[in-house]
């Protein structure tokens, strides 16, 4: 129970909880609220596209309860 208190930055067992489950239903979909999840998306557009991108799959998969950014950088022959 520690470990979810930590990932999910709250003070409460139950807002832990509440939090985690509202994550699970948003990225696995399947219900009434949330018909069709992020992973179900995210596979989607991976099929249609045959790539997708660190900055199509953040937005894809960014959430309230747990944001995702993506970003990219380069360096050749150096700092």
């Amino acid at each position: 129970m520690d470990a979810l208190l930590d990932a999910t930055g709250e003070n409460t067992k139950s807002k832990a909880i509440d939090r985690a489950a509202d994550f699970y239903i948003e990225m696995a979909g399947d219900t009434t609220a949330v018909p069709k999840g992020a992973f179900v998306e995210l596979m989607a557009t991976a099929e249609q596209q045959r790539s997708v991108t660190s900055q199509e799959i953040a937005e894809i998969l960014d959430t309230e309860e747990l944001p995702v950014e993506a970003e990219m950088a380069w360096s050749i022959g150096g700092d």
